[in-house]
């Protein structure tokens, strides 16, 4: 497969992750984030998941701080289109 026929497969999906303003590079924190999100419901304190994930996954506190804040926002664009969506 050529790159191009990769890029044109999947034009509709990538067009809408550009205009959310989604970094292709933020699928690597995916797991991170799901680990994040579930050690929260658990009753788990922040400072003990940053402080594990970073170890975890091998990035900084601050790397981890900063992907659980990016990951978070919401996204206006998505909002419009989600089903029984009313403004």
């Amino acid at each position: 497969m050529k790159l191009y026929e990769l890029l044109d497969f999947n034009k509709e999906l990538l067009n809408r992750l550009f205009c959310a303003g989604i970094k292709p590079e933020d699928y690597r924190f995916a797991d991170l984030f799901a680990d994040y999100e579930r050690l929260c419901r658990e009753g788990e304190k922040k400072t003990y998941i940053v402080a594990m994930l970073a170890d975890k996954y091998g990035v900084s506190e601050r790397k981890v701080y900063s992907v659980i804040n990016h990951l978070s926002q919401e996204l206006d664009c998505c909002k419009s289109r989600a089903v029984g969506y009313t403004r």
